[in-house]
């Protein structure tokens, strides 16, 4: 008595089963690349902004170019010290209160998506 034995499954190459299988691992890898590279510009854009809006705030605290700059590396460099999203505009409220300048947190809010908006065109816009 003899069995035959018969495959369900095919082995590589034997179908074009293997094809589509290609077809979604590229377009796997593709979705990956894509993630990863719009994961980078919101990085750069929200570090951008941040330089931004420090150098917006260095402005209502009256600070020379080289200070200004000075000021809006400590605002960049406060939301990458801290996990949150809150963290920019506490130290910039916090800043601003603490040297007399009357600013509401609505500003500080209108100010960091208006900035977000300009970051993100010329993040987009370099090579």
């Amino acid at each position: 008595m003899s069995t035959t034995w018969s495959r369900s499954l095919p082995l590589s190459g034997e179908s074009g089963h293997n094809g589509t299988i290609a077809v979604f691992d590229h377009r796997e890898k593709a979705f990956e690349i894509k993630f990863v590279r719009d994961e980078e510009l919101k990085f750069r854009a929200t570090a951008r902004r941040n330089k931004l809006v420090g150098l917006w705030a260095a402005r209502k605290l009256g600070m020379g170019d080289q200070e200004a700059a000075d000021y809006a590396r400590t605002v960049v460099l406060a939301d990458l010290n801290r996990v949150g999203g809150r963290d920019v505009s506490a130290k910039l409220a916090a800043d601003l209160a603490s040297a007399g300048v009357p600013v509401t947190d609505d500003e500080i809010q209108a100010t960091l998506r208006d900035l977000m908006a300009r970051a993100e065109l010329e993040v987009r816009a370099e090579p």
